[in-house]
Protein backbone atom coordinates (compact mmCIF):
# COMPACT_ATOMS: atom_id res chain seq x y z
CA UNK A 1 0.00 0.00 0.00
CA UNK A 2 1.23 3.52 -0.70
CA UNK A 3 2.75 5.47 2.24
CA UNK A 4 -0.23 7.65 3.11
CA UNK A 5 -1.53 8.22 6.62
CA UNK A 6 -5.22 8.93 6.95
CA UNK A 7 -5.89 12.03 9.03
CA UNK A 8 -8.22 11.78 12.04
CA UNK A 9 -11.65 13.38 11.88
CA UNK A 10 -12.17 12.90 8.13
CA UNK A 11 -15.74 11.71 8.65
CA UNK A 12 -18.43 13.01 10.98
CA UNK A 13 -21.27 11.30 12.89
CA UNK A 14 -23.70 12.02 10.03
CA UNK A 15 -22.30 9.02 8.12
CA UNK A 16 -24.02 6.79 10.68
CA UNK A 17 -27.39 8.11 9.49
CA UNK A 18 -29.33 6.44 6.68
CA UNK A 19 -28.75 7.80 3.20
CA UNK A 20 -26.45 7.91 0.18
CA UNK A 21 -23.27 9.97 0.44
CA UNK A 22 -20.29 10.42 -1.85
CA UNK A 23 -16.87 12.05 -1.61
CA UNK A 24 -14.26 12.86 -4.23
CA UNK A 25 -10.72 12.10 -3.05
CA UNK A 26 -8.55 15.22 -3.24
CA UNK A 27 -5.05 15.29 -1.74
CA UNK A 28 -5.91 12.52 0.71
CA UNK A 29 -9.06 14.34 1.84
CA UNK A 30 -12.67 13.29 1.18
CA UNK A 31 -14.53 16.22 -0.40
CA UNK A 32 -18.34 15.74 -0.03
CA UNK A 33 -20.47 15.89 -3.18
CA UNK A 34 -23.80 17.73 -3.30
CA UNK A 35 -26.94 15.80 -4.21
CA UNK A 36 -26.84 17.30 -7.72
CA UNK A 37 -23.44 15.68 -8.35
CA UNK A 38 -24.31 12.14 -7.22
CA UNK A 39 -23.69 9.72 -10.08
CA UNK A 40 -21.45 12.10 -12.06
CA UNK A 41 -17.80 11.02 -11.97
CA UNK A 42 -14.62 12.50 -13.44
CA UNK A 43 -12.51 9.82 -15.11
CA UNK A 44 -9.30 11.27 -13.66
CA UNK A 45 -10.45 11.00 -10.04
CA UNK A 46 -11.33 8.44 -7.38
CA UNK A 47 -14.44 8.54 -5.20
CA UNK A 48 -15.94 7.04 -2.06
CA UNK A 49 -19.65 6.22 -2.04
CA UNK A 50 -21.43 5.18 1.16
CA UNK A 51 -24.84 3.54 1.03
CA UNK A 52 -26.20 3.41 4.60
CA UNK A 53 -29.48 1.51 4.78
CA UNK A 54 -29.72 1.47 8.58
CA UNK A 55 -30.70 -1.95 9.90
CA UNK A 56 -30.39 -3.36 6.35
CA UNK A 57 -26.63 -2.78 6.33
CA UNK A 58 -23.98 -0.51 4.81
CA UNK A 59 -21.79 -0.64 1.70
CA UNK A 60 -18.65 1.37 0.96
CA UNK A 61 -17.81 1.63 -2.73
CA UNK A 62 -14.40 2.81 -3.97
CA UNK A 63 -14.97 4.14 -7.50
CA UNK A 64 -11.80 4.32 -9.59
CA UNK A 65 -11.67 6.46 -12.72
CA UNK A 66 -9.87 4.94 -15.69
CA UNK A 67 -7.37 7.83 -15.70
CA UNK A 68 -6.93 8.20 -11.94
CA UNK A 69 -3.37 7.84 -10.63
CA UNK A 70 -2.17 4.99 -8.43
CA UNK A 71 -1.58 7.58 -5.67
CA UNK A 72 -5.24 8.62 -5.82
CA UNK A 73 -6.35 5.01 -5.83
CA UNK A 74 -4.16 4.28 -2.80
CA UNK A 75 -5.53 7.31 -0.98
CA UNK A 76 -9.09 6.19 -1.78
CA UNK A 77 -8.39 2.72 -0.36
CA UNK A 78 -6.99 4.18 2.87
CA UNK A 79 -9.94 6.52 3.27
CA UNK A 80 -12.29 3.58 2.71
CA UNK A 81 -10.48 1.71 5.50
CA UNK A 82 -10.78 4.73 7.78
CA UNK A 83 -14.49 5.08 7.03
CA UNK A 84 -14.97 1.35 7.61
CA UNK A 85 -13.20 1.60 10.99
CA UNK A 86 -15.27 4.66 11.94
CA UNK A 87 -18.41 2.64 11.21
CA UNK A 88 -17.26 -0.27 13.36
CA UNK A 89 -15.95 -2.52 10.59
CA UNK A 90 -19.43 -3.69 9.61
CA UNK A 91 -19.80 -2.29 6.05
CA UNK A 92 -19.16 -4.43 2.99
CA UNK A 93 -16.45 -2.83 0.84
CA UNK A 94 -16.41 -2.90 -2.97
CA UNK A 95 -13.93 -1.64 -5.54
CA UNK A 96 -15.67 -0.38 -8.66
CA UNK A 97 -13.69 0.47 -11.79
CA UNK A 98 -15.04 2.82 -14.47
CA UNK A 99 -16.86 0.83 -17.13
CA UNK A 100 -16.97 -2.36 -15.03
CA UNK A 101 -19.22 -1.31 -12.16
CA UNK A 102 -21.52 -3.85 -10.51
CA UNK A 103 -25.28 -3.59 -10.95
CA UNK A 104 -25.58 -3.07 -7.19
CA UNK A 105 -23.54 0.12 -7.59
CA UNK A 106 -25.49 1.29 -10.63
CA UNK A 107 -28.77 0.85 -8.74
CA UNK A 108 -27.67 3.53 -6.27
CA UNK A 109 -28.18 6.17 -8.95
CA UNK A 110 -31.74 6.02 -10.37
CA UNK A 111 -30.96 8.86 -12.78
CA UNK A 112 -27.97 6.97 -14.14
CA UNK A 113 -24.18 7.25 -13.98
CA UNK A 114 -22.27 9.67 -16.19
CA UNK A 115 -18.54 10.05 -16.85
CA UNK A 116 -16.82 13.41 -17.25
CA UNK A 117 -13.43 13.93 -18.83
CA UNK A 118 -10.60 15.07 -16.61
CA UNK A 119 -10.71 15.99 -12.92
CA UNK A 120 -11.99 18.87 -10.84
CA UNK A 121 -10.13 21.15 -8.45
CA UNK A 122 -13.02 22.80 -6.63
CA UNK A 123 -14.44 21.46 -3.38
CA UNK A 124 -18.15 20.67 -3.05
CA UNK A 125 -20.61 21.40 -0.27
CA UNK A 126 -21.93 18.51 1.80
CA UNK A 127 -25.31 16.93 1.08
CA UNK A 128 -27.14 13.65 1.47
CA UNK A 129 -29.76 11.74 -0.44
CA UNK A 130 -32.22 9.14 0.79
CA UNK A 131 -31.69 5.48 0.06
CA UNK A 132 -34.31 4.05 -2.29
CA UNK A 133 -36.40 0.88 -1.91
CA UNK A 134 -35.01 -2.56 -2.71
CA UNK A 135 -35.12 -3.29 -6.44
CA UNK A 136 -32.72 -5.93 -7.76
CA UNK A 137 -32.73 -8.33 -10.66
CA UNK A 138 -30.74 -11.57 -10.70
CA UNK A 139 -30.15 -13.84 -13.69
CA UNK A 140 -29.78 -17.57 -13.01
CA UNK A 141 -27.79 -19.30 -15.74
CA UNK A 142 -25.85 -22.49 -16.37
CA UNK A 143 -26.28 -26.25 -16.40
CA UNK A 144 -23.66 -27.82 -14.11
CA UNK A 145 -22.37 -24.72 -12.30
CA UNK A 146 -25.49 -22.59 -12.04
CA UNK A 147 -25.02 -19.12 -10.58
CA UNK A 148 -27.03 -16.00 -9.86
CA UNK A 149 -25.67 -12.76 -11.28
CA UNK A 150 -27.09 -9.32 -10.63
CA UNK A 151 -28.04 -7.66 -13.92
CA UNK A 152 -29.56 -4.41 -15.14
CA UNK A 153 -33.15 -3.81 -14.02
CA UNK A 154 -34.66 -3.99 -17.49
CA UNK A 155 -36.43 -6.36 -19.87
CA UNK A 156 -33.24 -6.09 -21.96
CA UNK A 157 -31.57 -8.40 -19.40
CA UNK A 158 -34.16 -11.15 -19.89
CA UNK A 159 -34.20 -14.05 -22.31
CA UNK A 160 -36.46 -17.06 -22.72
CA UNK A 161 -33.79 -19.61 -21.84
CA UNK A 162 -32.94 -18.52 -18.27
CA UNK A 163 -34.59 -17.89 -14.92
CA UNK A 164 -34.64 -14.56 -13.10
CA UNK A 165 -35.35 -13.23 -9.62
CA UNK A 166 -36.94 -9.81 -9.25
CA UNK A 167 -36.29 -8.78 -5.64
CA UNK A 168 -38.68 -6.03 -4.56
CA UNK A 169 -38.09 -6.33 -0.82
CA UNK A 170 -41.37 -7.62 0.57
CA UNK A 171 -42.08 -9.48 -2.67
CA UNK A 172 -39.64 -11.79 -4.46
CA UNK A 173 -40.73 -12.77 -7.97
CA UNK A 174 -39.26 -15.95 -9.47
CA UNK A 175 -39.58 -15.71 -13.27
CA UNK A 176 -39.08 -18.91 -15.28
CA UNK A 177 -38.29 -18.64 -18.97
CA UNK A 178 -40.14 -21.02 -21.29
CA UNK A 179 -36.81 -22.53 -22.47
CA UNK A 180 -35.04 -22.64 -19.08
CA UNK A 181 -33.44 -25.96 -18.15
CA UNK A 182 -34.38 -28.07 -15.13
CA UNK A 183 -31.20 -27.20 -13.23
CA UNK A 184 -31.85 -23.45 -13.52
CA UNK A 185 -35.43 -23.95 -12.30
CA UNK A 186 -34.17 -25.75 -9.21
CA UNK A 187 -31.44 -23.20 -8.52
CA UNK A 188 -33.69 -20.16 -8.91
CA UNK A 189 -35.96 -21.39 -6.11
CA UNK A 190 -32.94 -22.09 -3.87
CA UNK A 191 -31.61 -18.55 -4.35
CA UNK A 192 -35.05 -16.98 -3.85
CA UNK A 193 -35.49 -18.93 -0.61
CA UNK A 194 -32.03 -17.83 0.53
CA UNK A 195 -32.94 -14.18 -0.08
CA UNK A 196 -36.25 -14.59 1.79
CA UNK A 197 -34.90 -16.49 4.79
CA UNK A 198 -31.62 -14.61 5.31
CA UNK A 199 -31.89 -11.14 3.75
CA UNK A 200 -35.59 -10.65 4.62
CA UNK A 201 -35.61 -12.75 7.82
CA UNK A 202 -38.42 -14.91 6.44
CA UNK A 203 -40.81 -11.97 6.00
CA UNK A 204 -40.86 -11.69 2.19
CA UNK A 205 -43.34 -13.50 -0.07
CA UNK A 206 -42.08 -15.56 -3.02
CA UNK A 207 -44.21 -15.61 -6.17
CA UNK A 208 -43.49 -18.10 -8.97
CA UNK A 209 -44.16 -16.75 -12.45
CA UNK A 210 -43.91 -18.54 -15.79
CA UNK A 211 -43.06 -16.61 -18.93
CA UNK A 212 -46.25 -15.01 -20.26
CA UNK A 213 -47.93 -14.79 -16.82
CA UNK A 214 -46.22 -11.63 -15.53
CA UNK A 215 -48.09 -10.01 -12.57
CA UNK A 216 -48.90 -6.27 -12.40
CA UNK A 217 -46.18 -5.50 -9.82
CA UNK A 218 -43.57 -6.89 -12.21
CA UNK A 219 -44.87 -4.87 -15.16
CA UNK A 220 -45.04 -1.75 -12.97
CA UNK A 221 -41.29 -1.95 -12.34
CA UNK A 222 -40.12 -3.17 -15.76
CA UNK A 223 -42.82 -1.80 -18.06
CA UNK A 224 -44.61 -3.74 -20.83
CA UNK A 225 -42.82 -6.94 -21.79
CA UNK A 226 -41.28 -6.85 -25.31
CA UNK A 227 -40.35 -9.82 -27.49
CA UNK A 228 -37.66 -11.63 -25.53
CA UNK A 229 -34.37 -13.00 -26.83
CA UNK A 230 -33.76 -16.70 -27.30
CA UNK A 231 -31.02 -18.57 -25.41
CA UNK A 232 -28.72 -21.34 -26.63
CA UNK A 233 -27.14 -24.38 -24.89
CA UNK A 234 -23.74 -22.95 -25.82
CA UNK A 235 -24.43 -19.97 -23.56
CA UNK A 236 -25.15 -22.29 -20.63
CA UNK A 237 -21.88 -24.14 -21.26
CA UNK A 238 -19.96 -20.87 -21.36
CA UNK A 239 -21.64 -19.78 -18.11
CA UNK A 240 -20.63 -23.06 -16.45
CA UNK A 241 -16.96 -22.29 -17.18
CA UNK A 242 -17.08 -18.76 -15.74
CA UNK A 243 -19.13 -19.81 -12.70
CA UNK A 244 -16.44 -22.08 -11.22
CA UNK A 245 -14.67 -20.78 -8.10
CA UNK A 246 -11.87 -21.83 -5.74
CA UNK A 247 -11.16 -20.94 -2.11
CA UNK A 248 -7.87 -19.84 -0.48
CA UNK A 249 -6.83 -19.08 3.10
CA UNK A 250 -4.68 -15.97 3.43
CA UNK A 251 -2.41 -14.92 6.30
CA UNK A 252 0.46 -12.55 7.13
CA UNK A 253 -1.12 -9.59 5.36
CA UNK A 254 1.39 -7.16 6.88
CA UNK A 255 4.39 -9.06 5.51
CA UNK A 256 4.66 -11.39 2.58
CA UNK A 257 1.26 -12.81 1.74
CA UNK A 258 0.93 -16.53 2.41
CA UNK A 259 -1.84 -18.20 0.49
CA UNK A 260 -3.06 -21.78 0.82
CA UNK A 261 -5.73 -23.31 -1.38
CA UNK A 262 -8.32 -25.04 0.80
CA UNK A 263 -10.74 -26.08 -1.94
CA UNK A 264 -10.10 -26.32 -5.67
CA UNK A 265 -13.69 -26.14 -6.84
CA UNK A 266 -17.07 -24.93 -5.59
CA UNK A 267 -19.50 -25.69 -4.03
CA UNK A 268 -17.62 -25.33 -0.76
CA UNK A 269 -18.35 -26.54 2.76
CA UNK A 270 -19.09 -23.50 4.94
CA UNK A 271 -16.96 -25.06 7.71
CA UNK A 272 -13.88 -24.17 5.65
CA UNK A 273 -14.36 -20.52 6.63
CA UNK A 274 -12.48 -20.26 9.95
CA UNK A 275 -13.23 -17.14 12.02
CA UNK A 276 -9.57 -16.56 12.92
CA UNK A 277 -8.46 -16.15 9.30
CA UNK A 278 -9.18 -14.29 6.08
CA UNK A 279 -10.12 -16.10 2.87
CA UNK A 280 -10.23 -15.29 -0.82
CA UNK A 281 -12.99 -16.75 -2.97
CA UNK A 282 -11.67 -16.69 -6.51
CA UNK A 283 -14.31 -16.20 -9.19
CA UNK A 284 -11.83 -14.37 -11.41
CA UNK A 285 -13.06 -16.17 -14.53
CA UNK A 286 -16.24 -14.16 -14.00
CA UNK A 287 -14.33 -10.98 -13.15
CA UNK A 288 -14.85 -11.02 -9.37
CA UNK A 289 -12.76 -11.64 -6.23
CA UNK A 290 -14.23 -11.87 -2.71
CA UNK A 291 -12.24 -11.34 0.49
CA UNK A 292 -13.92 -12.82 3.60
CA UNK A 293 -12.73 -11.36 6.91
CA UNK A 294 -13.21 -13.71 9.86
CA UNK A 295 -14.34 -11.94 13.03
CA UNK A 296 -11.33 -13.35 14.90
CA UNK A 297 -8.71 -12.36 12.31
CA UNK A 298 -6.14 -9.85 13.54
CA UNK A 299 -6.74 -6.18 12.82
CA UNK A 300 -3.73 -5.89 10.52
CA UNK A 301 -5.12 -8.63 8.26
CA UNK A 302 -8.57 -7.04 8.22
CA UNK A 303 -7.18 -3.63 7.26
CA UNK A 304 -5.03 -5.13 4.50
CA UNK A 305 -7.96 -6.93 2.82
CA UNK A 306 -7.76 -4.85 -0.36
CA UNK A 307 -4.00 -5.40 -0.55
CA UNK A 308 -4.65 -9.13 -0.26
CA UNK A 309 -7.03 -8.93 -3.21
CA UNK A 310 -4.61 -6.87 -5.31
CA UNK A 311 -1.74 -9.27 -4.62
CA UNK A 312 -3.94 -12.21 -5.50
CA UNK A 313 -5.15 -10.57 -8.73
CA UNK A 314 -1.53 -9.90 -9.71
CA UNK A 315 -0.45 -13.43 -8.85
CA UNK A 316 -3.31 -14.95 -10.87
CA UNK A 317 -2.60 -12.52 -13.75
CA UNK A 318 -6.18 -11.22 -13.78
CA UNK A 319 -6.71 -7.75 -15.29
CA UNK A 320 -6.69 -5.44 -12.26
CA UNK A 321 -8.84 -2.71 -13.80
CA UNK A 322 -11.46 -5.21 -14.95
CA UNK A 323 -11.72 -7.34 -11.81
CA UNK A 324 -14.27 -6.35 -9.17
CA UNK A 325 -13.34 -6.77 -5.51
CA UNK A 326 -15.81 -7.30 -2.66
CA UNK A 327 -14.64 -7.31 0.97
CA UNK A 328 -17.02 -9.10 3.34
CA UNK A 329 -16.88 -9.04 7.15
CA UNK A 330 -18.06 -12.27 8.75
CA UNK A 331 -21.83 -12.07 9.18
CA UNK A 332 -22.28 -9.61 6.28
CA UNK A 333 -21.99 -12.10 3.40
CA UNK A 334 -23.99 -11.36 0.24
CA UNK A 335 -26.25 -13.73 -1.66
CA UNK A 336 -23.77 -13.78 -4.56
CA UNK A 337 -21.06 -14.98 -2.14
CA UNK A 338 -23.22 -17.51 -0.27
CA UNK A 339 -24.32 -19.28 -3.43
CA UNK A 340 -20.83 -20.79 -3.83
CA UNK A 341 -21.38 -22.92 -0.69
CA UNK A 342 -23.29 -26.19 -0.35
CA UNK A 343 -25.48 -24.85 2.45
CA UNK A 344 -25.60 -21.61 4.39
CA UNK A 345 -27.39 -21.68 7.74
Amino acid sequence: MLPFKAMPGQFGPEVREKGLRAWRVEKMKPIPLPASELGAFYNGDSYLVLSNRGDDGMDIHMWIGEKSTRDEQGACALLATQLDTFLGGSPIQHRQVQGYESQEFMHLFPKGVSYKEGGVETAFRKATASAGPVQRLYQIKGKKNIRAKEVKMSWESFNRGDCFILDLGETIIVWIGSQANLFEKQKVREIATLIRDIDRHGKAHITDVNEGEEPPEMLKVLGPMPQLKESTPEEDTQADVSNVASLYKVSDATGSMKMTQVSEKSPFDKKLLVRDDCFILDNGANGKIFVWKGSGANEAEKKEALKMADNFIEQMKYPRMKTQVEILPQGKETIIFKQFFKTWN
